[in-house]
């Protein structure tokens, strides 16, 4: 019934350059499954349930030879792949990634703005339902076929393989202007680096006759033109935004900028050219160092005249914001995009994985992490807030009314220069900032990378510096736009359009490929084979269908109301719409392409076409022991 499995028959013949066609030798299997001990000599029918994790689709069951192809050595998933140093590195890495500079800003901002403590309810919701599954997929599928975003879909549905395009794509415009805001942070940084920070008089170059300091001890009038000094540093010393137009007239480049954004791509490149092995001693320190200076943060904030105020603003409940459907739509946004899906990254770092490893474990343990916090830094805002109330007299509401970015650059840069020992609250949140996107940037990168690498590894295989080097370069004149003097009106064009509806739509057709195509019987098999038990009812209830509608319902919120964006004074034209839906579709566009590509270059009628580019392709190497079987 079965061939040795030390015997060459059958072995397929590889060309030099190319994969084996079968990757070894193919073992007919009469039984539900086999079960392969360790020395590789024998084979027993498997007994109970665990014969059905090693069950394979087609009936057959694969043992890869280890004679390499022409005798020219081939990159091997699970021999040659590189795997994190310790478990550690991998945890470390992902909540890097999630826990990012929305997590200070967007998430309390939004909280505030739907219901205070009610908003907890239908974000707690969302997450059950919609985050925390899909985030828990994309670590599962990376982990079980030990590919990027591209090769992957050989292994799921082939016809999908567009999905891994657009989101190199998409990772390709986050790094454009993600970046960016870190050169505004790291400028800040350097600025502080003085006995009285730039932005707490009304004496500076840059400063205008509507420059106003009610913090200082002449008594003041604040009329409705009048600008805090922190605003001016902001939007005329660091942005210089006064130099343009707007869109169509974006100025300059700022070379300041131009500067602090070299430097941040050069601390980039030497974290991630040569893996996960450097990255993930990198990520030691910059996703452990934004909570040593958050707790920092809160105490100090805490401890400041006019805290509670603006706690209790944070947290007290509007119940009747529950009613609204927009504080839904922006609660299901907001992990989303909070936890990250969709954009590569999961995949690219389980991938890297051992094959055993508890991936739900992980997946619990680091989004639990990552929405605490979001709800931590709140604190850390809010007591801010609350004191710059106390200060001016005013209602918090008043004071929150910057959002974004500059709730962090004008706001609270504004709050720390008035308070004792300024110069090194300073320098130690601006430094938080800076570590805070640092590992986000790692992640993004290594979505694309590993994404390429896997997708040609003849070409790319022996060069990942050369490759990397390349995609840095790439990055960093795609930034050049965000640099200009207008260059704040193209981050607020990008965050706002190019990645949000794009990777919604990515990810609703990732769940639905996984699920309805794939299969999900087959997808909790392969995660069975991982951990020694499949998922629940409730996780395949979710991957099935609560998640993709939980997409489907944001994406079409979404459509339907497009954002009217207005930065400033200045209030984007009407054409800035159409051109963010372009740039939008830009990436999203490879996945039609792709399939009617699939179809016209794969041979026979339609409907055999349509099976064969449903079909995997391409065997998944699974461990045993020493030995390596595959799952077609």
């Amino acid at each position: 019934e079965t061939e040795p499995l030390t015997s060459k028959k059958d072995v397929s013949d590889c060309s030099k350059g190319e994969d084996c066609k079968e990757n070894g030798l193919l073992v007919r299997n009469p039984k539900p499954a086999l079960r392969l001990v360790e020395d590789g000599n024998k084979v027993h029918p498997s007994q109970g349930d665990k014969g059905e994790a090693a069950q394979i689709s087609n009936g057959y069951s694969g043992v890869q030879g280890s004679v390499p192809c022409s005798g020219e050595q081939q990159l091997m998933e699970l021999e040659d792949r590189e795997t994190w140093s310790k478990k550690i590195d991998f945890l470390l890495s992902v909540i890097g990634y999630a826990v990012d500079l929305g997590n200070v800003w967007r998430f309390p901002y939004i909280c505030y703005q739907n219901g205070g403590g009610a908003f907890l309810i239908p974000y707690t919701i969302m997450a059950i339902f919609g985050g925390i599954p899909l985030f828990y997929m994309e670590l599962a599928l990376g982990q079980y076929h030990r590919n990027g975003c591209i090769s992957i879909w050989r292994k799921i549905c082939p016809i999908f393989k567009g999905i891994g395009f657009a989101i190199c794509i998409i990772d390709l415009y986050v790094a454009s202007y993600y970046n960016t805001i870190m050169a505004w942070a790291f400028y800040y940084l350097i600025s502080s680096f003085t006995a009285e920070l730039p932005w707490t008089s009304c004496t500076n170059p840059w400063n205008t006759g509507n420059c106003t300091n009610y913090f200082s001890k002449d008594n003041v009038s604040w009329s409705l033109h009048s600008t805090s000094p922190a605003e001016e540093f902001y939007t005329r010393q660091v942005l210089q935004v006064h130099r343009s137009d707007g869109l169509d007239d974006l100025g300059g480049i700022s070379w300041q900028l131009t500067l602090c954004l070299l430097l941040i791509f050069t601390i980039v490149y030497f974290s991630i050219w040569k893996g996960v092995k450097t990255s993930g001693k990198v990520v030691w320190v910059t996703a452990t160092f934004p909570y040593i200076i958050l707790f920092i943060l809160l105490v100090r904030g805490a401890t400041l005249p006019g805290a509670w105020r603006g706690v209790l603003y944070y947290l007290k409940p509007d119940w009747q914001k529950l009613l609204a459907t927009e504080v839904w739509v922006d609660a299901a946004a907001q992990i989303f995009f909070s936890l990250g899906p969709g954009f590569g990254v999961l995949l690219a770092y389980a991938s890297y994985n051992k094959f055993h490893n508890n991936c739900y474990q992980d997946a619990l343990v680091t989004s639990t992490v990552n929405c605490l916090t979001s709800f931590v830094s709140g604190f850390v805002i809010f007591t801010v807030l609350g004191y710059m109330a106390e200060m001016r007299n005013e209602d918090v509401s008043e004071v929150a009314k910057d959002t974004g970015p500059s709730l962090l650059f004008i706001t609270y840069a504004e709050a720390i220069a008035n308070m004792p020992a300024s110069t090194f609250f300073a320098i130690i949140f601006f430094l938080m900032l800076l570590t805070l996107g640092l590992d986000s940037t790692f992640a993004g990168l290594e979505g694309v990378i590993t994404g390429v690498l896997d997708e040609f590894p003849h070409v790319w295989g022996k060069r990942r510096e050369l490759f990397v080097l390349g995609l840095t370069i790439v990055c960093f004149l795609g930034s050049l736009a965000t640099l200009t003097f207008g260059g704040a009106y193209v981050v607020k064009l990008f965050e706002e359009y190019a990645t949000g509806p794009a990777v919604l739509t990515v990810v609703f057709l990732e769940a639905v490929a996984v699920s309805w195509f794939y299969g999900i019987t087959q997808f909790c098999n392969d995660v069975k084979e991982m951990l020694g038990s499949a998922p629940g009812w409730y996780w395949r209830v979710c991957w099935v269908a609560i998640s993709p509608l939980f997409l489907l319902f944001v994406t079409c919120s979404f459509l339907s109301s497009p954002p009217e964006l207005r930065l400033f004074d200045y209030d984007y034209p009407y054409w800035t719409t159409v051109v963010g839906y372009c740039i939008g579709s830009s990436s999203i566009i490879f996945i039609p392409i792709y399939m009617v590509y699939r179809l016209v270059v794969t041979p026979g009628t339609l409907k055999e076409r349509i099976l064969k580019s449903i079909t995997p392709e391409t065997a998944t190497e699974i461990p045993f022991g020493d030995i390596r079987m595959n799952a077609v």
